[in-house]
């Protein structure tokens, strides 16, 4: 059975090998690993420009909108918040197209972290940019402390990992307002959205966590099995 292909966005960082310091199109291998290991081929796509954007839509079976720096405010209308690190300008343009595009094909999506992030924007939605000023402290935004997560068994989602799922998701934005076409499908306790998930697509897909840290790849295995 042929492997789909399966994109994943990257970014532009200054990287070092030998002697050298250069900028690179750089990718965690988390990610192509969980993909080939449902049995997808792995593609990395450079945020070079917006015209292959048609044809990696064209191309692709599916789509992986990884992790990153916190989306930019300015996406969806908003002042940007000193608190926040400065955006990756150019990433924010390649993916919101990347993504729009994905959904009006009908690309399988998996949408990861800052991926879920620009899936809402890319919809119309916005962002909570700094949560703990909304919470009143800084417990989403602890790393490497689990919680559980409420799924909707009824979700896509909640097909793929059941009605509850421990994580460890740090962040410091969360979504606010949904984008069109998009429901909220898993909470933390506190009632802040960990999951979203596109009406009527083949399959789109947002989490807050980071499934390819771990050894559950399910979530994998359904964007690859609906990219076939």
């Amino acid at each position: 059975m042929s492997r789909p292909l399966i994109g994943i966005t990257a970014y532009f960082e200054a990287a070092r090998w030998g002697d050298w310091v250069r900028e690179a199109v750089l990718s965690p291998p988390s990610y192509a690993k969980a993909v080939e290991r449902a049995g997808g081929a792995p593609v990395v796509l450079p945020p070079l420009n917006l015209h292959a954007i048609d044809d990696y839509v064209r191309g692709l079976g599916g789509l992986v909108l990884g992790g990153g720096v916190e989306v930019g405010s300015g996406t969806y209308g908003e002042e940007q918040d000193e608190r926040v690190p400065e955006p990756q300008d150019h990433r924010d343009r390649f993916e919101l197209a990347l993504a729009r595009a994905a959904v009006q094909a009908d690309v399988p999506i998996l949408a990861i972290a800052r991926g879920m992030h620009v899936l809402n924007v890319a919809q119309g939605g916005t962002l909570i940019p700094w949560l703990p000023e909304v919470l009143g402290d800084g417990r989403h935004g602890e790393s490497g402390v689990p919680h559980v997560i409420q799924v909707s068994v009824s979700s896509k989602l909640g097909k793929a990992v059941g009605d509850k799922v421990e994580v460890v998701a740090p962040h410091t934005q969360s979504v606010r307002r949904l984008g069109n076409g998009l429901l909220a499908v898993a909470w933390a306790e506190d009632q802040i959205v960990e999951g979203v998930e596109l009406q009527g697509h083949r399959f789109g897909v947002g989490v807050q966590w980071h499934p390819e840290r771990g050894e559950d790849g399910r979530l994998f295995d359904a964007l690859v099995e609906a990219a076939r």
